[in-house]
């Protein structure tokens, strides 16, 4: 028997029923659909994510007063000095530090005229407007003066301003708001920050003197840091390291009391969770090919025993155990193809749906959709070939007289 009428005679019998193979592929279909709508989501949620680390700068260096837990270290929380205003000055000292930013936090309630609203207040230095790769859209920032003379200035997010002064906030500059009862003078605005790894748009920025000063228990509870360019953050990295030990008064043999984190760290962070969920959909595919593999078997069987008649006739005219195998096994094949090609169809229009209606970031890629093409071949290869084995081995006198 010719290939192409192999191809012909499958086609010809998947049509005859068809709803019975709409349903047999029904399980290849999920499988696939949802393989390739969650693929997209995931990679367009690691590619925002990277972008946004990527647009605060690859010079960035994030220091946190705890020590970094390796399920070893004996150090607890309570044990360590945390970082002062006196660490932070001996590391702007440093040759490859450009700029540090420390970081106090704290909520407060801010009053403007009648207006009264719920604020973060952010308590940095000068030059976190630097380090954070922000802009302002009025105004300044405060300078190293008013740091050093713990002077009640201000800079505002955008977000923060329009809660405060409402929609306008072209006259903010200048005006005065109460933080805790004490007044604070407007001297900046920042500009929209849509991402979502800067939420500089909330915050209130004060600055870091005024605030360990006047607005109660405040403790730095992160540095970031700018190397003077990308190819000196190791350089940057070290020597912070080697000075935040000497200030803590760390012995050789204990570990450290802080924890330095680099953009690259986070990347691969970033890149590891990626790979895992990878791994999960795999295992995901992998079961619902298995159970749509198992539904063509079962399929293919009953085809196999309610065509026993045609294939004693077929044999009885001249076809030869190779031509009914093949056809079988095509016609496996065949569902099991066109299963994951209205997968694909359903999957990539199911994303599409979501990036629409939903607003989820989603990439396109075509390595899920060769994937599953070549795992609904495999499917329908493995699951096919033992009806298939049966049909052929029918003995023409048996089939025949099979009613």
């Amino acid at each position: 028997m010719k290939f192409r009428e192999i191809i012909r005679v499958s086609l010809n019998s998947l049509r005859t029923n068809m709803l019975r193979s709409l349903l047999t592929m029904l399980g290849i279909i999920i499988g696939v659909a949802a393989v390739i709508t969650i693929v997209a989501i995931g990679k367009g949620s690691t590619a925002t994510i990277t972008s946004q680390i990527n647009s605060m700068g690859n010079n960035l260096l994030m220091i946190y007063p705890y020590a970094p837990y390796d399920g070893s270290s004996s150090m607890s929380f309570s044990q360590t000095k945390g970082i002062s205003l006196e660490d932070v000055e001996a590391l702007e000292q440093q040759k490859s530090v450009a700029d540090v930013a420390p970081s106090a936090m704290t909520s407060a309630d801010i009053t403007w005229s009648r207006n009264k609203v719920s604020g973060q207040i952010e308590a940095t230095s000068q030059a976190f407007v630097h380090v954070k790769k922000l802009s302002l859209a009025q105004g300044r920032s405060f300078t190293h003066y008013e740091v050093d003379k713990r002077l009640n200035v201000v800079v505002l997010g955008s977000d923060a301003a329009r809660n405060i002064f409402g929609p306008d906030t072209s006259k903010a500059v200048g005006e005065t708001i109460m933080i805790k009862q004490l007044p604070f003078k407007v001297v900046g605005v920042l500009t929209n920050s849509n991402s979502s790894m800067n939420n500089s748009s909330q915050q209130v920025y004060i600055p870091i003197t005024t605030g360990m000063e006047r607005l109660g228990n405040m403790s730095i509870q992160q540095v970031n840091a700018s190397a003077t360019t990308e190819e000196k953050i190791d350089q940057a990295r070290d020597e912070i390291k080697q000075t935040l030990r000497a200030r803590h008064e760390l012995k050789p043999a204990e570990g450290d009391d802080f924890q330095i984190t680099t953009q690259t760290e986070i990347l691969e962070t970033v890149s590891g969770v990626d790979k895992v969920m990878n791994m999960l959909l795999i295992g995901v595919a992998a079961i619902a090919l298995g159970v749509g593999g198992v539904g063509i078997m079962n399929i293919m069987l009953v085809s196999v025993t309610e065509r026993t008649r045609e294939i004693g006739i077929r044999k009885a005219i001249g076809a030869q155990r190779s031509d009914i195998m093949l056809q079988f096994l095509a016609e496996a094949v065949f569902l099991s193809l066109m299963g994951g090609l209205v997968g694909v169809m359903t999957g990539l229009g199911g994303a599409k749906l979501l990036e629409k209606f939903v607003q989820m970031p989603i990439v396109y890629s075509m390595e899920p959709v060769l994937y599953s093409f070549l795992c609904c071949m495999g499917v329908g290869v493995l699951f096919g070939v033992y009806p298939a084995r049966k049909a052929s081995k029918l003995r023409p006198i048996d089939a025949l007289r099979y009613e």
